[in-house]
């Protein structure tokens, strides 16, 4: 009878905590960067509830500041990260767009973190009227 060699399949160890390593990072980093997210499409959210609102493109700059800061607070958005001034409404020939812009810094280890930036316009005109 003959033997056959037959080479070993798998993963070592040092391959598997390699591997392990480096979708914890992934991990960590979708950890960190998900409340981020979750935040904007909480502004996204309130940006649309103001649209539908009756008269929304005649309000004012600052009538939309007020009432966004509410929907905020239903939506869990924190204002320290998205201040008044990130608010900008344009009107144009008649158009109105609301814009919000802003920029978050997450804590990632040590001295790095993570700026992840949020833009969002929204055609104020012909909605909710």
């Amino acid at each position: 009878m003959s033997m056959q060699h037959r080479k070993a399949r798998g993963i070592t160890l040092i391959g598997f905590v390699i591997m392990l390593c480096v979708a914890g990072f992934f991990a960590y980093l979708a950890m960190r960067l998900i409340p981020a997210y979750t935040e904007y499409y909480g502004v996204v959210k309130s940006m649309e509830l103001e649209r539908k609102e009756a008269g929304a493109a005649n309000k004012s700059l600052d009538e939309i500041r007020r009432e966004l800061s509410f929907k905020f607070s239903t939506q869990y958005v924190d204002e320290r990260n998205v201040p008044p001034q990130s608010i900008t409404l344009k009107r144009e020939g008649g158009a109105s767009t609301l814009r919000v812009n802003y920029e978050r810094r997450v804590p990632f280890m040590y001295n790095i973190d993570l700026l992840v930036t949020f833009d969002k316009s929204m055609s104020m005109t012909g909605a909710g009227e």
